[in-house]
Formats: structure tokens, C-alpha cells, sequence
């Protein structure tokens, strides 16, 4: 089944976008408990970049598919999985990372839509949270993807978050989204 290209976020109206991320079908992957089969031989880095055998995918279709079939174990590790086959994989930091955003509205009354690497749609809001890390770097915000997988949010984008958390009034920065409020600062 070949997979659909990615969304051009750019050119879509949150409206579009919602209704996109509505339509996103994944494997039930939570439902799939086989046998550990072994390692995958692949790694995510930090920046996104998925490997096979210390190589980079350079099949973006390739990636996306791979992307539907990770799941996160309760033990916190990341595995591969299908009906019949659960295989380990490597994640340096998040699986995903965000790559953009849009914005519309202000205030308890705006939404943001993130765009994965992976060309994959997500809203914030409830039930897709945005929390703000300190590391080595400086704040490190994530974004919830599903299933306790989460989206590294590129410095480019946090960027734009922190004007919009700036911009807006309150007593401490932070944005909405979807009825959400998220604190800038590190929990």
C-alpha cells in the first residue's frame, strides 16, 4: 500500500488541518502483542533522522511507514511492531521532532498544528500536550504525538512559540491551544 505525500502544512487552514489529523488512520499497534523478536538494527537520532544498520533512510515514504509501526513500551523503550513480529529500536531523544506550526486566534481561543518530520499532523491541546524540558541546551519543549510517543519541537518552532508566549498577556509566559494553556517554563 503505497503512502499518501505529506500535507503541506504552509498551504492548509487549521480547519483543513483538523480535519486531516481527523482522517489520519493508523495500525492499531497498541492492540499487537507478539513475541519480542530481537533488535530492528535501527536508530532515531536526535534530529529526526532515522538509521538502519548505522545508515540513514533516505526513503521519506520508507520513514513514514516505519513511523505508524513504533509504539512505546511501558518499560519506556520503543519497539517495531506488527501482528506477528516486536522488534527494538533505538531513540536517542524523541522519535519525532516538529518541524512546523501554525497558529490562529489568541488566547484561550487559539490552536496550533505541528507538523512532524515525518509529514504526520498533530493539534495541541488536551490531548496532545506540549511540555517544556530543561537540557544541557536550554529549554527542550515536546509535544505529544500518541501513545506516550512524543515530538521534539525544532528550535525554530520553539522560537515561535516563545514570541507567541511573549506577546500574550498573563502573569506567566506560556500559549494555547485548543482550550489548553502550556507554560514556557521547564516543569
Amino acid at each position: 500500500m503505497p503512502m499518501e505525500p505529506a500535507p503541506d502544512l504552509s498551504a492548509m487552514s487549521l480547519a483543513e488541518v483538523a480535519r486531516a489529523v481527523a482522517e489520519q488512520r493508523l495500525p492499531p499497534v497498541e492492540q499487537w502483542n507478539p513475541q519480542h523478536c530481537g533488535d530492528s538494527e535501527m536508530r532515531i537520532a536526535r534530529d529526526g533522522t532515522w538509521y538502519h544498520q548505522g545508515s540513514p533512510i533516505g526513503r521519506p515514504a520508507m520513514v513514514r511507514l516505519f513511523s505508524t509501526i513504533l509504539r512505546r513500551e511501558p518499560d519506556g523503550g520503543y519497539v517495531l511492531v506488527t501482528p506477528v513480529e516486536k522488534l527494538a529500536i533505538a531513540v536517542e531523544d524523541a522519535p519525532f521532532v516538529a518541524v512546523a506550526m501554525k497558529a490562529d486566534g489568541e488566547g484561550p481561543d487559539a490552536k496550533l498544528a505541528f507538523q512532524l518530520n515525518t509529514g504526520d499532523l498533530v493539534n495541541a491541546g488536551p490531548e496532545h500536550l506540549l511540555r517544556f524540558a530543561q537540557g544541557e541546551d536550554g529549554p527542550r519543549p515536546y509535544l505529544h504525538v500518541r501513545g506516550g510517543l512524543e515530538a521534539l519541537v525544532a528550535r525554530s518552532v520553539y522560537y515561535e512559540l516563545a514570541e507567541r508566549a511573549l506577546a500574550s498577556e498573563g502573569s506567566s509566559p506560556g500559549v494555547w491551544s485548543d482550550g489548553a494553556f502550556f507554560p514556557l517554563a521547564a516543569a
